[in-house]
């Protein structure tokens, strides 16, 4: 099935692993604005492309910004019951449970340097496979939480959509206005949590998205985005 997709933006359908298919597409000079989709009635799989002009440090920012984006299509196509929350990590919640991710990957791993490109992938399961969901009360699939009606490909599309026009507000306006959308979905906010052999509470994030974490000595750790980098695939 061929997908269709806003102008800067263009479809590549694979038959597996959609992000080390941008990964190999960007190293060989694409666009960007690559999507690469992976077309299966069980799980929604789907890398985009994009060329940062700024360091990565700062680029890292496409991470929730693309969280972001998923949200909003998801509320759009989804019935309004439904909730979704975005994990600091890329974890994505549905209804409170883990239902998918978003992880990212880049040309380089110095949050000083501009990397030639990076890729944000997303992953999420549809149907469930032949395990009992009730014994995993904290993971769920998306068809599950009453969003049977909605189909792979819109899905794609229009997480697409969405993480257009929050590209475009990011350009115009800086990362305040996606810091205000993101902090109000973003799960764990307040809460214990274990990151990068560091344990406390998760207070907020930075400027450029990264968490602050204040121990049991009240001594708050920044701990940078760069750190969810995933190996070139």
């Amino acid at each position: 099935m061929t997908l269709t997709f806003p102008p800067l933006m263009h479809g590549h359908a694979v038959t597996s692993d959609a992000m080390a298919e941008a990964a190999r597409q960007a190293t060989l000079g694409c666009d960007a604005g690559l999507v690469t989709y992976v077309s299966r009635p069980d799980m929604v799989e789907a890398a985009l492309v994009f060329a940062p002009e700024v360091p990565l440090g700062k680029a890292m920012a496409m991470l929730p910004l693309c969280g972001v984006g998923f949200q909003n299509a998801l509320g759009a196509l989804g019935p309004p019951e439904v909730a979704a929350h975005l994990e600091w990590h890329g974890g994505i919640r549905v209804n409170a449970a883990s239902c998918g991710a978003l992880k990212v990957t880049a040309a380089t791993t110095d949050p000083d340097e501009v990397p030639d490109w990076l890729i944000v992938g997303l992953t999420m399961p549809l149907m469930a496979g032949t395990e009992d969901m009730g014994h995993t009360p904290d993971r769920t699939v998306l068809y599950a939480e009453g969003c049977a009606d909605v189909a792979p490909s819109d899905l794609i599309e229009a997480w697409a959509r969405h993480t257009l026009h929050w590209i475009s507000r990011w350009e115009a306006d800086g990362p305040r206005t996606l810091h205000t959308d993101w902090r109000g979905l973003c799960h764990g906010i307040g809460e214990e949590t274990g990151v990068s052999d560091l344990t406390g509470t998760f207070v907020g994030v930075d400027e450029d998205f990264g968490m602050l974490l204040r121990d049991a000595d009240d001594t708050t750790h920044l701990i940078p985005l760069t750190t969810l980098l995933e190996a070139q695939p």
